[in-house]
């Protein structure tokens, strides 16, 4: 018969194991989703004109990062934050590409200020994350 630690520790690895079976399928259901997009957006709304505009280049780079995001995810069960802001930048940087003529200037200027402070702050991530970040083991880095 079963003791009660070794039920424990059979319930726990079944926990362990769901929660591994929905990050996966999870991932990949939201890997699947930035590809279908992406490859929707490129076939019929890019493809159809004579040339790409800056617009349609900014949006695939932005389709880009969120792939690269998940296989990073994917691989390290991390979420890599700076590739959040590298699309917050891009996604700001497409708005003001698209709607530059209908903005006045106090909005622009909001746009750029936006910009410089995500970049800012991942150029801050980037200088703690080779300086502070723990290394894989578990010991601070030196």
């Amino acid at each position: 018969m079963l003791k009660g630690k070794q039920i424990a520790a059979i319930i726990e690895q079944i926990g362990n194991f769901a929660v591994e079976a929905f990050h996966v399928l999870g991932l990949f259901v939201i890997g699947g989703t930035i590809v279908w997009t992406s490859v929707h957006s490129y076939i019929y709304d890019i493809m159809p004109k004579p040339y790409a505009t800056l617009d349609d280049i900014l949006l695939l780079f932005i389709y880009l990062e969120l792939g690269a995001m998940v296989g990073i995810f994917f691989r390290t069960h991390r979420l890599p934050v700076i590739f959040l802001l590298f699309i917050s930048m891009t996604a700001l940087t497409r708005y003001l590409a698209i709607d530059l003529k209908a903005f006045d200037n106090m909005k622009i200027l909001t746009i750029v200020a936006a910009i410089l402070i995500l970049s800012l702050s991942a150029l801050i991530l980037r200088f703690a994350e080779s300086h502070f970040a723990a290394s894989e083991e578990g010991l601070p880095k030196e």
